[in-house]
């Protein structure tokens, strides 16, 4: 059957997300071959960021007992010591939004390039479309690691705060550390929003579009919806979530959907929720609230607040019911 199963038994808007993408093991073929070996390189660095992310337990107690005593230069030194790795880890993170960014750039200029349609794009480059969706899985990850660690803000703030008062004192700081004060506004502006990689996507696809004027916003937004319909196919038949080789690639299914679904409401001038919506929102939420609660409450959450559209007066009162936290 290969990699492309086709799905005969569902009417998808617009004939679109009528296939099965092989998330699990879909390669490159040598026309993909070039770009699929540059975003390769950034995701198997993505893989060793989910796991500092998820081991960074912050300088909490250091930083408590430094603000208790602040006379004590021994207790300023232990604090300061404490805190420099791991903002040295936070700049490590930042970083690699931008590279993140320059990725997706990337896949979205072959996915949605003019020479076929954006449904054929993810019919016949399976394994970019699955490079495309395991972005968005690590950005939806990271954003759920980083809302749940209030220590990555509490240590970025001290580390700050420090460091404008070594630079009033005239203590030599900057050259020794790894972020400057720049560098740290930058970060500062990337990690006060609730879910920064979310963000950093979102703007990227933006200005995807505004960047290539040639190109009709359609074949963006079409790519999106087509991949979340996909996802919403592949959850909601049995048939053929039956053929996932590890349950993992149902949460990773969900992620994916909920990331494009947020993407589109960006990038479409409607947005996702709209009547005219070509995403099937009632269909893609009905799949997450079927799943366990405990399992989707953060990806609802972020159809809840990460969304550019939803509390439109446009979007259906039905859609804001489904939506509500019980």
């Amino acid at each position: 059957m290969g990699n492309l199963i086709k799905v005969l038994t569902r009417d998808i808007d617009n004939n679109a997300g009528n296939f099965f993408l092989d998330f699990e093991n879909a390669q490159p073929t040598e026309a993909e071959r070039a770009v699929w070996e540059q975003v390769n390189e950034v995701l198997m660095e993505a893989l060793a960021i989910l796991d500092d992310l998820q081991s960074y337990n912050g300088a909490g107690e250091e930083i408590r007992q430094a603000i208790q005593n602040p006379s004590e230069d021994q207790v300023q030194e232990r604090a300061w010591a404490a805190v420099v790795p791991l903002v040295g880890k936070l700049k490590k993170f930042y970083e690699f939004s931008l590279r993140l960014e320059g990725s997706l750039h990337g896949l979205l200029k072959a996915l949605t390039s003019a020479r076929c349609s954006p449904t054929q794009h993810l019919e016949q480059e399976q394994a970019l479309a699955r490079q495309f969706a395991e972005i968005l899985h690590f950005t939806l990850r990271f954003d759920e690691l980083k809302m749940t660690n209030p220590a990555i803000q509490n240590d970025f703030s001290y580390y700050r705060r420090t460091l404008n008062r070594m630079r009033i004192n005239n203590v030599a700081a900057e050259e020794e550390n790894e972020v400057n004060n720049e560098l740290a506004n930058r970060m500062s502006l990337f990690y006060a929003n609730a879910t920064p990689m979310l963000k950093t996507l979102s703007d990227a696809t933006t200005k995807f579009v505004s960047d290539n004027t040639d190109l009709p916003i359609e074949n963006t937004t079409d790519c999106l919806c087509t991949m979340a319909s996909v996802c919403k196919v592949m959850l909601e038949t049995p048939e053929y979530r039956s053929r996932f080789a590890s349950e993992d690639t149902v949460s990773f299914c969900l992620r994916v959907m909920v990331g494009v679904i947020i993407l589109y409401d960006y990038v479409h001038p409607a947005g996702a929720f709209v009547k005219s919506s070509k995403i099937e929102m009632k269909g893609c939420i009905k799949v997450l609230k079927d799943q366990p609660q405990s399992s989707v409450e953060g990806l609802l959450n972020a159809l809840r607040y990460t969304t550019k559209h939803l509390n439109d007066e446009t979007t259906s009162k039905q859609i804001k019911n489904m939506l509500q936290v019980n």
